[in-house]
């Protein structure tokens, strides 16, 4: 059976869990409840339909917007935290959408930093870019971001010349952007293509008068000579041009020129896999899923929704060996796990300070877990996603307390946002089939938590020994069935939410819980 065929049998829960944990930041219990039964095919369609463009960030002070006004010397760090505070939250309240899992990646691949951009006004201007092209057209994608007014600052575009070409962007246009590392392209190329894109600068850096961002193209900056591609691009000459459109009219070559070269789908494709599927891609899936995926992409002149679409109800992607094969990222751990226990930010409009309360303490363990929004530490984007090991670098002796810190700290309801504890265990557990029998509780509860199935004696252990620490499991039933019937009693209650919380504890520090 290929492993781009269609996977067409309605999915259980623990696929639909695995669907939602790697295409959006993890499953709340309803949507499990709702999805189970239903299609891959049903599911990708809510996945890869459009979402309305959100309101902008406000500022917690005058609940007004910020992005379209001056630059603001004096509350400018506000300002860029608040733009990573309303990221987060998007991520939080996300719908059954791709999108905010899209835009992460692509904020992975298009790279620029809130530190090297240094102005809050063009970072949310960049995050709208990759919002709008997200599930869009690569080609389109591409000669947005070469335009985009954070990127000619990052990687120094607003720079390059003619007679002194600065060839940043053209070097990681290629080697990160495109055709990848190990596409051959030369340093002859990097060369020429730095003098197709002289000539584009921003403009309202950091202007503390004009409230307008924007970027354009200065034909006296542009060299209007022809540049001379290698064999890797099939000897192609773009010929130079001069006047007002120069500019796009040969970005427009240069890219068409990369993406004719058949490792440049290739490359995307790969980076779509490892991000949605496995870091590891052997021969037979180069061979029987890459190659058919960037060929399905060449078809479709770039656009990704079809390639997504056939990524996400393929064979391969519901391969069972496959599930917990990728260590969650900081952002799939801490919104997934708010998620999962209902947690979500209210309406700024109606409680900008409940809004920004939720934002700021993901945003604290996003960055203390090493993923800052807005903010890899280079080009490459963070070093899980491009050192050896993949995404083993999210584990580390400083990440991995963290982590077990975070799971404790969901337990004890001294936490809460909006106003609330933030795991309200009695309630959920409720809601499973059977919660007065431990051990379909407990295979309920790790169903819907764990990426990977357990055997019998790890079921057995989490029941007898972790849940029930060591208690005959008809006493469980006595202990569920009192608390229900007296659910005032204090003593009753705390019978059985302190074992659940235990049990919520060990089951946060697992290694199974780590992975997706």
């Amino acid at each position: 059976m290929a492993l781009l065929d269609v996977y067409t049998t309605p999915l259980t829960t623990a696929q639909v869990a695995h669907l939602l944990r790697r295409a959006t930041f993890g499953p709340t219990p309803d949507q499990l409840k709702t999805l189970t039964g239903q299609t891959a095919a049903q599911i990708v369609t809510k996945l890869l339909a459009d979402q309305p463009t959100p309101a902008p960030p406000l500022d917690l002070t005058t609940s007004k917007p910020f992005h379209d006004q001056p630059f603001d010397m004096v509350n400018a760090g506000k300002f860029n935290t608040y733009v990573k505070l309303w990221w987060a939250n998007l991520m939080l309240n996300q719908p059954v959408s791709l999108l905010e899992k899209m835009t992460l990646f692509w904020s992975n691949h298009f790279v620029t930093n809130t530190t090297t951009v240094n102005d809050y006004r063009y970072m949310f201007r960049y995050n709208a870019l990759l919002r709008q092209f997200a599930l869009g057209n690569v080609k389109g994608f591409a000669i947005a971001i070469t335009q985009d007014p954070a990127m000619l600052r990052f990687l120094n575009g607003n720079q390059n010349l003619v007679g002194t070409a600065n060839e940043n962007y053209a070097r990681e246009l290629q080697e990160l952007f495109t055709i990848g590392r190990n596409g051959g392209y030369t340093e002859d190329d990097v060369k020429a293509a730095a003098k197709v894109l002289t000539g584009w600068v921003d403009t309202g850096y950091r202007d503390i008068t004009n409230a307008a961002i924007s970027s354009s193209f200065k034909a006296s900056r542009h060299d209007t000579t022809d540049k001379k591609f290698s064999a890797t691009y099939q000897n192609t000459v773009i010929k130079g041009r001069s006047g007002a459109t120069a500019g796009l009219d040969e970005l427009n070559d240069l890219l068409d020129m990369i993406l004719k070269n058949v490792e440049t789908p290739r490359y995307i494709c790969r980076k779509l896999y490892r991000w949605f599927i496995n870091s590891d891609i052997p021969a037979t899936v180069e061979t029987d899923f890459i190659q058919p995926l960037a060929e399905l992409f060449r078809k479709n002149n770039f656009e990704l929704k079809p390639v997504l679409s056939a990524l996400f109800q393929s064979q391969h992607f519901f391969d069972a060996s496959l599930r917990g094969a990728v260590i969650k990222s900081p952002t799939d751990l801490v919104v997934g796990t708010l998620r999962f226990w209902g947690v979500q930010a209210p309406a700024p409009a109606q409680n900008i300070t409940g809004f920004y309360q939720v934002g700021s303490y993901i945003n604290a363990r996003l960055v203390e877990e090493q993923q800052d929004l807005l903010n890899p530490p280079t080009v490459f984007g963070w070093t899980a996603y491009y050192q050896t090991g993949y995404y083993q670098q999210w584990i580390n002796s400083t990440t991995l307390g963290l982590r077990g810190y975070f799971g404790d700290s969901l337990t004890t309801n001294a936490l809460k946002l909006n106003g609330k504890p933030a795991v309200d265990v009695l309630t959920y557990v409720k809601t499973l089939s059977n919660p007065s029998d431990a051990v379909k509780l407990v295979n309920d509860l790790t169903t819907q938590l764990l990426a990977l199935p357990l055997d019998q004696a790890q079921s057995d252990f989490l029941t007898d020994t972790i849940l029930l620490n060591s208690i005959p499991r008809y006493e469980w039933t006595s202990e569920w069935n009192d608390y229900i019937n007296a659910p005032s009693d204090t003593a009753k209650k705390q019978a059985v939410q302190l074992k659940l919380t235990s049990f919520l504890q060990y089951i946060f520090r697992m290694a199974e819980y780590q992975v997706n």
